[in-house]
């Protein structure tokens, strides 16, 4: 088996360096590697996305595995915004609603450690703090103190 790591943008991988150079020697078919890593990364339109490629060359069967990209870039995405704040304790570059965190807490389900929905989202709203983002308009650690003591378990009972 031929492992290959490689950061590619989402939903438009090419045949070209870092994948077309690492398969070509394989033999296998690149066209349809990348056909299928594309469609497993266009949510991630926009964006770096980390994929694990396992090759047989024997049998040129392969699979992919995608990892998600930092929870920081999956808020830039979101809020539209290049970058986090370069001062988060004073400037605040953008406001996340708590739809937004849940759908950001949605995609990081696969690659966190947090069980509940609940405790993916104060992850996500975490994050926020430390970029100089508001939740709910909100200052993001005042967010969390109110998520943690229930205020919007209805919402966050996925």
């Amino acid at each position: 088996m031929e492992k290959l790591q490689v950061l590619v943008d989402g939903g438009k991988a090419t045949p070209g360096p870092p994948l077309g150079p690492a398969l070509g020697p394989l033999g296998v078919n690149i066209v349809e590697i990348l056909k299928a890593i594309n469609e497993k990364t266009k949510s991630f339109d926009g964006m770096k996305v980390p994929v694990t490629l396992l090759v047989d060359p024997k049998t040129k069967t392969f699979s992919i595995e995608v990892g998600t990209p930092p929870t920081s870039a999956l808020i830039t995405k979101e809020l539209k915004i290049e970058k986090g704040s370069g001062d988060p304790g004073k400037t605040r570059v953008g406001n996340l609603s708590l739809p937004q965190a849940i759908r950001i807490a949605n995609m990081k389900a696969d690659a966190t450690l947090a069980k509940t929905l609940k405790a993916r989202v104060l992850e996500v709203v975490g994050t926020c703090v430390s970029m100089g983002v508001t939740v709910e308009g909100k200052l993001a650690k005042d967010l969390s103190k109110d998520i943690q003591s229930g205020k919007f378990d209805k919402q966050l009972a996925g």
